[in-house]
């Protein structure tokens, strides 16, 4: 049985196995480790800058979705795999030091992405441990990006693309859906901020999907050495 009562999806990779969570976000059970990518954190700030009247709550609901997850899995430790806050510094950046600090026994990872161009002051100031590079945690590599080649035996959990599949219904109905997308030995997270926008993935490329709903995560396609 690989769903589990909260929604989960309990996918296995050779002998690794990830939860993969309706939240858009990877619990690594062994590890005590939860996986977050882009939650461009500060991005209705900027919208806010420019005249368009964005609510910060749109980032607040985010906030607590991870302290919730924090609490309820027992994470140890959060790694975010990029694009945590969007791009230049402005006032929410207090927020998310504030979220941070009301998390005193977390250990907390930034993988940079291409919108964390704070500059480095800034991050030291925080308590985020800042990785430059992939990350390696045994054999899973955490990066930002899908990385071109990954090894035999491990495997690459990135984030970037925003993924989503459209699924098509009768009389022209469609859903736009997040989904992870697996292929070849790389697991692309759905972006866990709600401020975000979906790229359309191709199903033919793929070896695994899976979307993400309010009450679960579903399997589209399995096969090769995943399911």
């Amino acid at each position: 049985m690989n769903h589990s009562a909260d929604g989960r999806y309990i996918w296995q990779h050779e002998d690794l196995q990830v939860h993969l969570l309706k939240e858009k976000a990877i619990w690594l059970e062994e590890e005590k480790s939860l996986l977050v990518s882009d939650t461009h954190f500060g991005k209705a700030g900027h919208f806010r800058k420019s005249g368009i009247p964005i609510p910060e709550t749109i980032h607040i609901n985010d906030y607590h979705k991870i302290y919730q997850l924090i609490s309820t899995l027992g994470a140890q430790k959060v790694y975010f795999l990029g694009d945590l806050f969007h791009s230049d510094h402005n006032e929410t950046w207090a927020d998310l030091l504030e979220f941070l600090d009301e998390n005193p026994t977390v250990n907390f990872h930034l993988v940079l992405g291409n919108h964390d161009i704070l500059p480095a002051e800034i991050y030291q100031s925080s308590r985020l441990q800042i990785h430059k590079q992939a990350c390696i945690m045994g054999r899973f590599v955490l990066s930002h990006e899908p990385l071109k080649q990954v090894a035999e035996g491990k495997l690459n959990i990135c984030g970037h693309l925003h993924p989503g599949l459209v699924i098509k219904g009768k009389s022209k109905q469609f859903l736009k859906l997040p989904c992870y997308y697996y292929t070849r030995n790389c697991l692309i997270m759905p972006a866990f901020g709600n401020f975000t926008g979906l790229m359309k993935m191709s199903a033919k490329t793929a070896e695994a999907i899976l979307v993400t709903t309010a009450e679960a995560v579903i399997p589209i396609k399995l096969k090769n050495k995943v399911g």
